[in-house]
């Protein structure tokens, strides 16, 4: 199980605006982060499930399903809108979507694809972009794109560590 949950963890957004290139670099390299990390994982060990918990490839499919939260995100702060739009909690999407029967590279060529649209999305912002917000409904306060670029960038390396978490669980 994880060390901290997610929906545990609570955010800070105190760092400046101009800290979006680092992010920019963080969401972008998730992909091949991932990659390089179960590039010689077996599918048994891709699959394995400890309990209730997701396997390996439940994590990516994960990171997968979500992928248009922040991009929608980052479109209501352009829109001048003042709530983002709730993650749902229950991760109904993942839980349903079969992952664990998805080719791998197939699954993380997806992921790919997606995160290359999110990284197109911010690199066509302009510097003054990343500075506007929008309220988050589940952390109850403003979060501007440099935020939702850190906020998901945190997420990945949450998932990551789960699946190294995994990985040194099933070795042996």
């Amino acid at each position: 199980m994880p060390k901290w949950p997610w929906i545990q963890r609570t955010f800070t957004f105190e760092f400046p605006v101009g800290k979006f290139p680092d992010l920019i670099e963080r969401v972008r390299g998730t992909p091949a982060r991932i990659e390089e990390r179960i590039a010689d994982v077996s599918q048994k060990r891709l699959t394995h499930r400890e309990g209730n918990s997701w396997s390996i490839l439940q994590n990516v499919g994960h990171l997968l399903d979500l992928g248009y939260l922040p991009q929608r995100r980052i479109e209501q702060i352009l829109a001048g809108e003042d709530v983002l739009i709730a993650a749902d909690m229950s991760n109904k999407k993942t839980h349903q979507a079969g992952h664990n029967q998805r080719d791998p590279a197939e699954l993380l060529a997806a992921f790919r694809a997606e995160r290359q649209q999110l990284v197109a999305t911010m690199e066509g912002l302009n510097e003054a972009d990343w500075g506007k917000s929008a309220l988050h409904p589940r952390i109850k306060q403003p979060m501007r794109i440099v935020d939702i670029a850190y906020f998901d960038a945190e997420h990945d390396d949450y998932h990551l560590a789960r699946m190294g978490e995994l990985i040194r669980a099933t070795a042996g």
